[in-house]
């Protein structure tokens, strides 16, 4: 009977899409919701079929590791959404998976990953997968140049005219984390590069899951980078112009959408008047699909004082632990292997350039992860080591910040050939190659990883943009690396471990039109290229 009942609902998904949109949407979701994290609900034109991500459900095609399938329901006659169904590994792999949103009539269905030959996911631009008969076609990968997606997921909307994508992404350039930026398709179907939406919409901290209303002029976004009511909530933006670029000051939701947990993926729907989102407040599990019906409209947004920020976002809630002190903040977190998403023992360093202000040290377990007390008075240097792992180094400035916690989650790259490892803190004086101050605290952390792994071997790679002679670029970029390399010999390195080359402008990461991209070209690296 349950076979039979699957059977049944998904030929009624198949039959309504491409059909004008004539359901009332506004079901309960009592069987959809489950004690597994529900994320990126959207509902299909006709307002039949709800999709949904669902995180670390033991039934996805990676288990309970899988970071998220799209599973869907229908919403069934007694105006109920019913328990969700997986959407088969047609569109589903152990990677991210997620839909962006369909296209006006229903017949293609955009996804939230590239797709490889193997169909396994990739969070490296969007795919569409177009209506085949009573099926989906398998998913095409869609061209966005200089797309980059450091993140472990892809958030993000289309517009149904498929005129414009707007995401999440952390990138070269982003200000803090996840960064929001859009991208528009031209008259001849070409995507542009992406650009990011500037400094009145994003913060040092995540934007995640936008999304846009139907005529394209209102954005909609959850950060913890903004004073709320809690970890992340939602706020809308109104479009000032048609460069995508300018937005208005961004106004939070308000107190009957947003709470002190974790409030994301807002998707409005004003012909139906109702919104949908997902909280993590009195939810069965992690996150639930929630609903805000236009009766139901809040008030105007509250000035709140309360800032609960995180620097990464993960699938389990902090700890409870007991109250913080004024002008103190708790910082914790997990470090991660880079390519396997396994937890790893590391050191965690903080280091306060404030006089007076002590280092702190913190080490992160296989799985308890790391917590520490520091002062919220501070801006700090943090380094993070790990035998077996390439070093890493961020900072972190907390002055301005009235938090209590912050969650900072951190990813090491394996020790292997290989490796490439941007230096962006790094820096040199303008056609020079006399180092930034700034630059001392990285090339010192290259230094100890170097002392640690006695037999790594590693060539810097000198890069700069394209303006100028060329000729004159590689040699300006290769006396860079020279650079480098003095200083790293100076303090220890055996010199024959070290190579280094200046590639001039050959080798750009990102476009050379506009400043904002063509600084991220201007860059030292380092490669291991022996163990």
């Amino acid at each position: 009977m349950r076979l039979f009942s699957s059977v049944l609902l998904l030929l009624l998904t198949f039959m309504s899409i491409g059909q004008p949109m004539v359901a009332d949407s506004t079901g309960t979701f009592d069987l959809l919701n489950s004690p597994y994290d529900e994320l990126d609900p959207i509902i299909s034109p006709d307002g039949r079929t709800l999709y949904v991500t669902i995180a670390n459900h033991p039934n996805n095609v990676g288990g309970k590791k899988d970071p998220g399938d799209i599973w869907y329901s229908v919403l069934n006659e007694n105006n109920q959404w019913s328990a969700p169904i997986h959407a088969g590994p047609h569109l589903n792999n152990r990677g991210f998976n997620g839909v962006a949103g369909f296209s006006d009539n229903g017949n293609n269905l955009f996804l939230l990953s590239h797709y490889d030959a193997a169909g396994q996911a990739r969070t490296q631009g969007i795919a569409v997968a177009r209506r085949s008969g009573s099926d989906w076609s398998a998913p095409e990968n869609i061209a966005i140049p200089y797309f980059q997606n450091k993140s472990e997921s892809l958030s993000g909307y289309i517009l149904p005219d498929e005129s414009a994508f707007v995401f999440s992404a952390e990138t070269y350039g982003t200000r803090g984390v996840e960064d929001l930026y859009i991208t528009l398709k031209d008259s001849n179907g070409k995507w542009s590069e992406p650009r990011n939406l500037g400094s009145v919409i994003n913060t040092q901290f995540q934007e995640l899951s936008p999304s846009l209303s139907d005529d394209g002029r209102t954005l909609y976004f959850s950060s913890n980078g903004r004073k709320g009511f809690g970890s992340f909530d939602i706020y809308s933006s109104s479009r000032l112009d048609d460069t995508w670029l300018n937005w208005s000051e961004p106004k939070n939701l308000g107190p009957d959408i947003n709470t002190e947990g974790r409030d994301l993926y807002y998707h409005d729907y004003s012909s139906q008047e109702f919104s949908l989102f997902t909280s993590t407040k009195n939810s069965d599990g992690y996150g639930d699909v929630k609903m805000h019906k236009r009766s139901d409209q809040p008030p105007a947004p509250k000035d709140t004082t309360n800032v609960v920020a995180a620097v990464k976002t993960t699938t389990t809630p902090p700890v409870t632990t007991p109250a913080i002190p004024d002008n103190r903040v708790r910082i914790y977190g997990k470090v991660l292997n880079a390519k396997t998403n396994e937890f790893i023992q590391a050191k965690i360093t903080f280091n306060a350039p404030t006089p007076g202000q002590q280092r702190k040290d913190a080490t992160a377990g296989v799985e308890a992860g790391y917590s520490l007390v520091v002062p919220a008075v501070s801006e700090y240097v943090v380094k993070i080591e790990a035998a077996g792992y390439v070093s890493s180094l961020e900072k972190l400035d907390i002055k301005t910040y009235e938090m209590k916690e912050l969650e900072m989650n951190f990813k090491l790259q394996p020790v292997e050939v290989g490796t490439t490892v941007n230096l962006k803190n790094v820096l040199f004086e303008q056609g020079k190659t006399n180092l930034l101050p700034q630059s001392y605290d990285e090339l010192d952390m290259v230094i100890s990883f170097l002392k640690s792994n006695p037999n790594v071997k590693i060539e810097l790679a000198g890069h700069t943009d394209n303006r100028g002679i060329p000729a004159q670029n590689v040699k300006l970029s290769q006396a860079r690396v020279d650079k480098v390399k003095e200083y790293l010999t100076e303090k220890g390195v055996d010199k024959k471990r070290i190579s280094g080359k200046g590639y001039g402008g050959a080798m750009p990461i990102a476009n050379n039109d506009n400043e904002e991209t063509r600084q991220l070209n201007r860059r030292v690296e380092f490669i291991i290229k022996k163990l």
